[in-house]
C-alpha cells in the first residue's frame, strides 16, 4: 500500500495490554478519522515511517491500514498514495461558533480603519527584509518589552511625530491596546491604586477592565473643551484615562488650559495619567495636538496601536511609560504571555524606519479626509438641525439627536435597514436618556454608499422626530 507523507499523528500505543498491537492502531486511527483529528483526503505517513515512529515492526502497520481501508476509512489511488476517505465525521467535540461581525450595507462601525487598504506589499517587503537582516538571536525567546531594534524605531516615530519624550529603554511592545491597558490595570492594582477616573462618555470597557483588577472607577464629563479637571479634582482617583487628541466618543479636543490643568492635578495627587492616543495620526482641519506625555514624561504612560493606522488584525501595541514603571511592567508582560510575536515586531521596525509609515498615512488622511467630507455634507444636507462633533480629526462623529428619541431602539430600527451605527450610551457611564446621540465612524464604509446610508438614517430620524409626545404625527 503505497503512502508518500512524512507527517506524525500522537497514536498512543500500550505495550501491556492482551489487545494485539494492529487491532489498537486500528482503533486509534478509526477514531482519529471519525472525530475530525485526521479530516477526509489529508495523506497517511507512509508505513515504514509511522512503524519507526511507533517502534513497532511494518508489518503492524500495513495490516491496520489495509483494515481501514477494507471497511472505507482509508482510499489509496496511483501516485497521491493512501489518504482519509470522504466519510461523515462524528463530531464528539461541541462545536465551536465562528467569531463573525454585523455585515451590513451602509457600515458606519466606529473605531474601524479601512482594513481593504492595508499596505500589503509594503509590509511583505519589510517583512523580508527584517527576516533577511535578523540574526539569530531574533528567534530565541523575546525580550518581554519587545525587540530593541522596534522600540528604538517606535521612540523615534513617536517623538517625531506626537512630541512624546523618551528613549527605547522606556517602550514596552504589547499585544495591542486590550493588552495594554489590562498591563497598566494590574500595575496601578500593584501600586495600590484603588480608584481611577475615566471619562463619560468614553470606552466602554474600561469600568468592567479595571473592576477585575479590584480599581473602583469615577466616570468625569466631557464637554467641547475635553475632560472636565474641575470635576476630576473632586473624586479620589489617583489615576486618570484620557482620550487628549481626538476624544472617544465626543471627538473633543483637549485645550491647552485644561491639559495644563490636568498635570497640575497629577503633580498635586502624585497621580499617573493614562494617555490613550488611539487615531492622533488622523487629523483635517486643526493643528495637530502633540502628546501629553512630552510635557510630563514622568506622570503619563502613553498607549498607542497599530491598530486605526494599519490593522487590528496585527495585535501590536506599545507603552511608553515613566523609567521607574517600565521594569514592572516588563515583569507584567512576561506573565502575560512570554512577549509579544518578534517576526511582527522587526517588520514594523522595519516599516517604521523605511518611511512606509510615513507614506501609508499621507495616502490614508485623503482617504479618511474625503469620506469625512462626504459624511458631514451628507449630514448637513439630510440633517440639517442637528449638532455634529468631531469633525476635525479622527474616524468618526458623534450626532446629537433631540431629547426623547429612544437612541437604543433607533440604532435596533437602522440594522434592520442594513444601517450600522452605535448609540452614545453604549460609552456612558451614567445612562443619560436626555442626551441621546449616535456615532457615525466613516473608516471602514465605501465613499460610494455614504450620502445615501445618511439619507435613509435621516428618514428613521425624522420619523421618529415626529412621533415623539407632544409633536405632531
Amino acid at each position: 500500500m503505497k503512502t508518500t507523507s512524512e507527517a506524525q499523528i500522537l497514536l498512543p500505543i500500550d505495550r501491556h495490554s492482551d489487545v494485539p498491537l494492529h487491532v489498537q492502531l486500528e482503533r486509534q486511527l478509526r477514531n482519529a478519522v471519525q472525530t475530525g483529528r485526521m479530516p477526509a483526503d489529508s495523506p497517511l505517513p507512509s508505513t515504514r515511517s509511522l512503524a519507526a515512529d511507533l517502534e513497532v515492526s511494518r508489518g503492524v502497520v500495513v495490516e491496520a491500514y489495509e483494515q481501514l481501508a477494507a471497511e472505507g476509512y482509508f482510499t489509496s489511488t496511483g501516485g497521491s498514495g493512501t489518504r482519509v476517505a470522504a466519510i461523515r465525521a462524528e463530531v464528539l467535540r461541541p462545536a465551536i461558533q465562528e467569531w463573525t461581525r454585523t455585515v451590513a450595507r451602509y457600515d458606519f462601525q466606529p473605531g474601524t480603519p479601512d482594513v481593504a487598504a492595508f499596505p500589503q506589499r509594503a509590509w511583505f517587503a519589510c517583512l523580508r527584509r527584517a527576516i533577511n537582516a535578523a540574526g539569530s538571536d531574533a528567534f530565541r525567546y523575546p525580550d518581554p518589552r519587545g525587540q530593541f531594534v522596534t522600540r528604538a524605531a517606535l521612540a523615534a516615530y513617536l517623538a517625531r511625530s506626537r512630541a512624546t519624550v523618551g528613549q527605547a529603554d522606556r517602550v514596552v511592545i504589547c499585544n495591542g491596546f486590550a493588552q495594554g491597558i489590562d498591563l497598566v490595570a494590574r500595575l496601578l492594582q500593584l501600586r495600590g491604586v484603588t480608584s481611577v477616573a475615566i471619562e463619560d462618555p468614553g470606552y466602554g470597557g474600561l469600568a468592567r477592565l479595571f473592576a477585575r483588577s479590584g480599581i473602583a472607577t469615577r466616570g468625569v464629563t466631557i464637554d467641547d473643551r475635553g475632560l472636565e479637571v474641575d470635576r476630576l479634582k473632586r473624586t479620589t482617583a489617583t489615576a486618570v484615562v484620557v482620550t487628549p487628541a481626538h476624544q472617544f466618543p465626543t471627538g473633543a479636543g483637549m485645550t491647552a488650559d485644561r491639559r495644563t490643568a490636568l498635570l497640575a492635578w497629577a503633580e498635586q495627587r502624585d497621580a499617573l495619567i493614562i494617555e490613550d492616543d488611539y487615531d492622533a495620526e488622523y487629523r483635517y482641519d486643526r493643528e495637530p495636538l502633540g502628546a501629553l506625555q512630552g510635557l510630563a514624561p514622568d506622570r503619563v504612560i502613553y498607549i498607542g496601536t497599530g491598530s486605526k493606522t494599519l490593522s487590528p488584525g496585527l495585535r501590536l501595541g506599545w507603552l511608553l511609560a515613566p523609567q521607574s514603571l517600565v521594569a514592572d511592567l516588563a515583569m507584567l508582560k512576561q506573565s502575560a504571555d512570554g512577549g509579544s510575536s518578534t517576526i511582527d515586531q522587526l517588520a514594523l521596525a522595519e516599516f517604521l524606519t523605511s518611511g512606509e509609515m510615513d507614506r501609508h498615512l499621507r495616502k490614508m488622511r485623503l482617504v479618511y479626509r474625503t469620506r469625512r467630507d462626504l459624511l458631514a455634507a451628507a449630514l448637513t444636507e439630510y440633517l440639517p438641525h442637528l449638532p455634529v462633533g468631531g469633525v476635525a480629526a479622527g474616524l468618526h462623529l458623534m450626532v446629537n439627536l433631540p431629547p426623547g428619541i429612544d437612541e437604543k431602539a433607533l440604532v435596533r430600527a437602522a440594522l434592520e435597514k442594513s444601517i450600522h451605527v452605535f448609540g452614545a450610551s453604549a460609552y456612558r457611564v451614567r445612562p443619560r436618556e436626555d442626551l441621546p446621540a449616535i456615532i457615525l465612524g466613516y473608516g471602514c464604509v465605501s465613499e460610494s454608499v455614504i450620502r445615501e446610508g445618511v439619507r435613509k438614517l435621516a428618514q428613521l430620524i425624522e420619523s421618529r422626530i415626529g412621533s415623539r409626545p407632544g409633536q405632531p404625527a
